[in-house]
């Protein structure tokens, strides 16, 4: 893939996505989900199935959609509410550690910069890029599997793991594209491009991916 070629990868998975399901933590931000909201729900997603998480978080938002009112739960009732995402037990204690620093160190309100929230203890690289640009819509490209996997097959990067992935991305991919960039991978990634047994064979992105051609 070129990158003159970018413009028209853009096009055509916004047009292909339309037919997906919106990745879950998409669909909670259209759905006025805050930042708070939009860093617990990623924190559920990781190594958890999309349907899973959706499910998950809301059950979790009907009762507690700020620090203050999550901290008023103990581990185990969040345990109990974010089952069976992966790692429930883990992430119920992360949740908790979490809001409390939130609460004690920023005033109860979620950092909006990616350097303040790589403070808090299991966020990554992924889940602050995803914080910034969804709960706060500034740039940032957040980047998990699916987005270094097709960024990878493209030949639009490459690279050995997604932290390289994102400032591959961040050196190339214009600016305008970066908030989107991530929904329409993983929408595509879940559906077309995926890791094992990808649709090639009914992929719009055929003419400009290095994996195809090389198969």
């Amino acid at each position: 893939m070129k990158n003159s070629d970018i413009d028209f990868l853009i096009k055509t998975l916004r047009i292909e996505c339309k037919n997906f399901v919106t990745p879950s933590v998409t669909f909670l931000k259209i759905h006025g989900a805050n930042p708070y909201m939009i860093l617990v729900s990623t924190v559920i997603s990781l190594r958890t199935k999309d349907e899973v998480t959706l499910k998950a978080s809301e059950k979790l938002f009907s009762v507690a959609k700020i620090p203050n009112e999550m901290v008023k739960l103990s581990s185990s009732k969040i345990s109990s509410i974010i089952y069976p995402a992966g790692f429930y037990k883990r992430k119920s204690e992360q949740i908790l550690e979490m809001s409390n620093i939130i609460i004690d160190k920023y005033n109860g309100k979620v950092p909006d910069s990616i350097s303040e929230l790589l403070k808090l203890k299991g966020v990554g690289r992924k889940t602050a890029n995803l914080v910034v640009s969804l709960g706060y819509g500034k740039p940032g490209i957040c980047v998990d599997t699916h987005v270094h996997r097709i960024s990878n097959r493209l030949g639009y990067v490459s690279t050995k793991n997604p932290e390289e992935t994102e400032f591959a991305l961040r050196a190339k991919l214009p600016r305008k594209y970066w908030l989107e960039y991530n929904d329409l991978l993983v929408a595509y990634g879940q559906n077309i491009c995926k890791p094992i047994s990808p649709k090639c064979s009914i992929c719009k992105l055929n003419k400009i991916c290095t994996f195809t051609t090389a198969q």
